[in-house]
């Protein structure tokens, strides 16, 4: 499997203060029911290094790391439709009703509404693998990939994380079936050539879709971090 580029050019994230205002200025303290306040001062606090933000040795600055809001709080599709690229907006797929179905699996969520993810990475080299192939060799790295939410909020607060044949999966996210095995789609976030059911108004606009849990794509890398902190407000 080939060794593709690295996602080292991308801009660096803004300042968590400045995270919280682009996250307030959208409208998600309304969408979460908790206080605009509340979300700058966590980030005040993380940004000061009282305990509640990274916490977690890795080393990673400022630039690495990303805000979020908790997906019991906020899920995928009140998310989504934040997303910009150039004047359209984000979307689902229409073949994925159960969007907010996919939860967390094989990964600690910090038990807090608000919460910092580090040392943030594309996973551009990933590309061409599967899922099935990146999670092992993710976590021989020490890394933890994204849930569905934490790659929307990377987007959101820089959106050059998402650019043609440089998108990205976040398989932190599945969805277990009643019989409790686990759904072979895993979820993805790139953008919509304005095909199919997208329709062509949607072309260009930022994607919220799946691909099989085998199957490799050329331009789907899998984005990761080093760690998450946890704040002190739920």
């Amino acid at each position: 499997m080939p060794d593709t580029s690295s996602n080292a050019a991308l801009p660096a994230l803004p300042p968590l203060t400045d995270q919280a205002e682009r996250l307030i200025a959208l409208g998600v303290p309304e969408l979460a029911g908790m206080p605009a306040d509340e979300i700058r001062a966590y980030a005040r606090s993380a940004t000061a290094g009282d305990g509640s933000g990274t916490g977690d040795g890795s080393g990673t600055g400022p630039g690495d790391t990303l805000l979020a809001v908790h997906p019991d709080r906020v899920p995928a599709s009140a998310l989504t439709p934040l997303l910009r690229r150039g004047d359209k907006p984000g979307f689902v797929v229409t073949d994925m009703p159960d969007v907010d179905d996919f939860a967390p699996a094989g990964v600690e969520l910090p038990d807090s509404a608000l919460y910092v993810v580090t040392g943030l990475d594309r996973g551009d080299r990933m590309a061409n693998w599967s899922p099935e192939e990146a999670l092992p060799a993710l976590a021989g790295e020490g890394r933890t990939p994204l849930v569905l939410g934490e790659g929307i909020h990377w987007v959101l607060q820089q959106p050059a994380a998402l650019e043609r044949n440089h998108c990205f999966m976040t398989i932190g996210s599945r969805l277990r079936k009643a019989n409790g095995t686990l759904d072979a789609r895993t979820p993805a976030i790139w953008i919509s050539n304005g095909t199919g059911r997208d329709g062509r108004e949607r072309r260009d606009a930022p994607k919220v879709g799946w691909c099989w849990w085998g199957n490799r794509h050329t331009w789907l890398g899998f984005a990761s971090g080093t760690g998450r902190g946890e704040c002190n407000h739920r």
